[in-house]
């Protein structure tokens, strides 16, 4: 798209603090909520092959064998006993090898989740936000194991491509694309076509719900330091100025933009902020979003961005 040099020159403003080393303060709170969900991944991807038994149980052995992929932090039989109130383990007849099945609460909750997924208002949630999640950056493709690292906080069903994609094939279909991190060639969800009402930011949603007088350009980022923090005065002015430049949309390709200028640090912050609205807890691993990034070509810029900002993003 043509832009005016005016315009050019407005949203490539001049970088004025490149490496700004920013204190990190720890929030108790924001850990507390982290450290509430430790295993939780574990135990539902456990969970889920589990009830896709036929049987609906898993000898230990072949139990122990998904340790792996599961990313258990420690043998499988230490963990099915170390939650106890979720799996339970039992012998079928004497003579055959223990098995381990769900406890009746965590079978009734599983019941409680399938119902969930198979509401028509939450698959059409989970579907518009996956759509938006290949929209970020004016994109349309993503490869699938960078939506396999999503999935768990996208909220996706763990059979997501034989079930959710099966009811919306006006929106997304499964391509090959080479990978942008190997060159080899890689299956891709691809968006049948771009959907302009799906491409509002959550600030800018934001900004309409509230009806506040503030054109587009003109959002801020919400901040919410702890109350230990405070900002050096040097560093304060940076962020007052930043927060101050123009707001381009997150669904917007901007890679026009100079890489290294304050312009180009917001609108990486824009589709890192709207990454993490996308997903049902808010919060994903570190690595998920580099590794999005890099799909996107934005690796390095989403690591500074994750440290630049501890007001509007916490690493716990």
């Amino acid at each position: 798209m043509a832009r005016s040099s005016k315009l050019y020159h407005q949203f490539n403003h001049i970088r004025t603090f490149v490496n700004a080393r920013v204190k990190w303060v720890r929030d108790p709170d924001l850990d507390i909520a982290v450290l509430k969900e430790k295993d939780l991944k574990e135990i539902i991807s456990l969970k889920n092959h589990i009830v896709s038994s036929p049987s609906k149980s898993l000898s230990i052995y072949n139990a122990s064998m998904l340790k792996s992929s599961l990313n258990l932090p420690t043998t499988t039989i230490k963990f099915v006993e170390k939650h106890r109130h979720v799996f339970t383990q039992f012998q079928p007849s004497p003579g055959l090898p223990p098995r381990v099945k769900l406890t009746p609460q965590a079978l009734s909750l599983h019941k409680e989740e399938m119902s969930v997924h198979n509401s028509g208002t939450n698959r059409e949630d989970t579907a518009q936000r996956l759509a938006r999640l290949l929209m970020l950056a004016g994109m349309t493709r993503l490869p699938i194991y960078v939506i396999e690292k999503l999935k768990w906080d996208m909220g996706l069903p763990h059979d997501y491509v034989t079930t959710l994609l099966a009811y919306y094939p006006d929106y997304f279909d499964v391509c090959v694309v080479e990978d942008p991190m190997s060159g080899k060639e890689v299956l891709a969800l691809e968006l049948v076509s771009w959907r302009k009402e799906l491409s509002v930011s959550e600030l800018e949603k934001r900004v309409m719900y509230y009806g506040a007088e503030k054109r587009r350009h003109d959002i801020q980022f919400p901040m919410f330091l702890p109350k230990s923090f405070a900002l050096e005065k040097r560093v304060k002015t940076w962020v007052e100025g930043w927060q101050k430049l123009p707001y381009i949309s997150p669904y917007e390709n901007a890679f026009h933009l100079d890489s290294n200028s304050d312009q180009a640090e917001k609108w990486t912050v824009a589709i890192l902020h709207e990454l993490l609205s996308l997903l049902v807890s808010k919060k994903t691993e570190r690595e998920n979003l580099i590794c999005y990034g890099e799909c996107l070509g934005l690796g390095s810029r989403f690591k500074k961005a994750l440290v630049h900002h501890p007001g509007i993003f916490y690493i716990s």
